[in-house]
């Protein structure tokens, strides 16, 4: 049986794979996304989360490589007029970001790369980076205000979510929808059968969804 690892402290990519099916083993990465980042001066918004991605899956591979285990590293960064726009690092900056955002369409980048390591412990990679636009609404001062209070911009790229309270400031998506809470299932489907693995052979959960209702 195959275990899957996610290489991310991300609560929202574990409900997102749980919801799906999946319950998987979290081995936080702790990859300094920040130096990363400035060493990749020239590098596109999707350039820099795939390279995140790649590093994140990396160095939990080298942490533990278990034979028959799926590892998972994924990161994301919104762009918005061709800048890159990561975790803000502080309440105003997430304020001017939610600024500029406002009617505005942003892109929501999320790099994936994922190593099978099989019986015989050899490794094998498959990547991919999925894009979704996010199309924003407008926030009074108010609504800024009691966002930022809560902690939440503060956690995720763009200074925004979509499954949790900043969903009623997000106007529409175009593109998969998951792929902007962090962690796109139909990209990660398509790389793990590259991998040679059947995607519903990885479900290990039943979610509460799922489960027989009484009426």
């Amino acid at each position: 049986m195959t275990t899957v690892v996610l290489a991310s402290a991300s609560p929202a990519r574990l409900q997102t794979l749980r919801n799906a099916g999946i319950d998987p083993t979290v081995q936080v990465s702790h990859v300094d996304e920040e130096t990363l980042q400035a060493s990749m001066p020239d590098a596109t918004p999707a350039q820099i989360a795939q390279a995140l991605a790649q590093a994140k899956c990396e160095k939990v591979v080298a942490l533990r490589g278990n034979p028959n285990e799926l590892i998972i590293g994924c990161d994301s960064v919104f762009e918005l007029g061709g800048k890159p726009y990561g975790k803000p690092e502080s309440a105003e900056v997430a304020r001017m970001r939610w600024r500029d955002m406002m009617n505005s369409t942003g892109t929501l980048h999320t790099g994936h790369f994922v190593t099978f390591i099989d019986a015989q412990g050899n490794p094998h990679q498959a990547q991919a980076t999925a894009s979704t636009d996010v199309h924003m609404g407008s926030m009074s001062e108010r609504e800024i205000d009691a966002y930022l209070a809560t902690g939440e911009p503060l956690a995720v790229a763009g200074g925004f979510t979509l499954d949790a309270l900043g969903g009623a400031f997000v106007e529409s998506v175009t593109g998969d929808p998951s792929n902007v809470v962090g962690i796109s299932l139909p990209t990660l489907r398509k790389l793990v059968t590259e991998l040679g693995l059947t995607w519903t052979d990885l479900w290990n959960h039943i979610p509460v969804s799922a489960s027989p209702q009484e009426s």
